[in-house]
């Protein structure tokens, strides 16, 4: 699947991440959204696949998005027996988010990207549209840090992992009313916080990766970008838990419409039996080829934003792979106008 899908889907995300950041620091979210979403939805048609978008956008606030359940690929057009090398299909399913971080887009801030994680069919959790409580840590602490443990000693096994003081730690928590106190447990630790507005995949993976100076993410966040970030950090090796969080009450958004019993029985129906369950990486992303690629838009811990210039456009891209263990970062010069020299302003 990476040999035959990998190039493709560092397009997919590059486009996307092009076309928001032309909408970079004018205010508009909605916008940069939609035209991210058009942008990855033509490009993953034109890819010799049968996919299936499994985790999509949008549905609690009416932004755009590529549907839950819609088909993409050259193989599941109408005509698809005159385009569809057949010999060569490949059925995935897919996990979106074409901006991730709208409001940074919207606002100029940093931290944004068009990310998307690829399995085999059957290979992603289809988490519904709630909230999810997360935990991300390094891969040292991987299977040592739990969700059910306070944060206090998770971040006490965090430092002994890495082998520094607890002091010396920075946890990223989204900004919200809901982790007053998370945020006040974790500094009573002694340890630094690190708020953030949106974004926290971009999070996930800076908790995951070495060089980042942040050490955890811990909070509530949306459950589909959960999914997204347990697929690229099991990937590198690192720690990911999610729990759902069905509670209005608890997540104090107003975005979830009924009542905590209303929103358990609807889990039941879609055949979430255990909704309070503590779901680790392998269980949210179970896929044996898991393929995450994530494009900044804006400038982030561990990857660069767009950058235009007189004839072209310069992106930066990661991609991680379990088939082939590795880590790539493709820094790519997309070439608009040759008479402008654009190879010559790589500086």
């Amino acid at each position: 699947m990476e040999k035959t899908l990998g190039l493709e889907i560092i397009e997919v995300v590059e486009q996307a991440a092009i076309a928001s950041a032309r909408l970079m620091g004018k205010g508009l979210k909605n916008e940069a959204d939609g035209v991210a979403v058009e942008a990855m939805r033509n490009r993953m048609n034109n890819i010799n696949m049968r996919g299936r978008i499994v985790i999509g956008e949008g549905e609690r606030d009416d932004a755009p998005m590529l549907f839950i359940g819609e088909e993409v690929g050259v193989c599941t057009r109408p005509d698809a027996a005159e385009f569809c090398r057949l010999e060569e299909l490949v059925e995935v399913d897919i996990a979106v988010d074409p901006c991730e971080g709208t409001n940074l887009v919207a606002e100029g801030r940093n931290g944004s990207m068009a990310v998307l994680a690829i399995a085999e069919k059957g290979g992603l959790f289809h988490a519904p549209d709630l909230y999810m409580q997360k935990l991300a840590a390094p891969p040292q602490a991987k299977g040592k840090v739990d969700l059910d443990y306070s944060a206090t000693k998770n971040l006490q096994i965090i430092a002994e992992c890495l082998d520094r003081a607890v002091s010396d730690l920075v946890v990223i928590v989204m900004e919200r009313t809901r982790h007053n106190a998370l945020i006040e447990e974790i500094r009573s630790t002694g340890a630094r916080v690190k708020l953030i507005s949106d974004g926290d995949i971009s999070a996930a993976l800076s908790a995951g990766i070495s060089g980042t100076g942040v050490h955890a993410l811990m909070g509530i966040g949306a459950a589909p970008e959960g999914v997204i970030s347990a697929a690229a950090l099991r990937c590198l090796g690192a720690h990911f838990q999610g729990r759902l969080i069905y509670d209005p009450d608890v997540v104090k958004t107003g975005l979830l419409s009924g009542t905590k019993a209303d929103i358990k029985a609807k889990l039941l129906d879609m055949g979430i039996s255990e909704p309070d369950k503590v779901y680790d990486a392998s269980e949210l992303a179970s896929g044996n080829n898991l393929i995450f690629a994530a494009c900044g838009i804006t400038d982030g811990d561990f990857i660069k934003g767009v950058r235009f210039f007189g004839g072209g456009v310069r992106t930066e891209t990661m991609v991680v792979s379990s088939q082939s263990k590795t880590v790539r970062f493709v820094d790519t010069v997309h070439m608009s106008d040759l008479e402008k020299h654009a190879l010559l302003q790589l500086k």
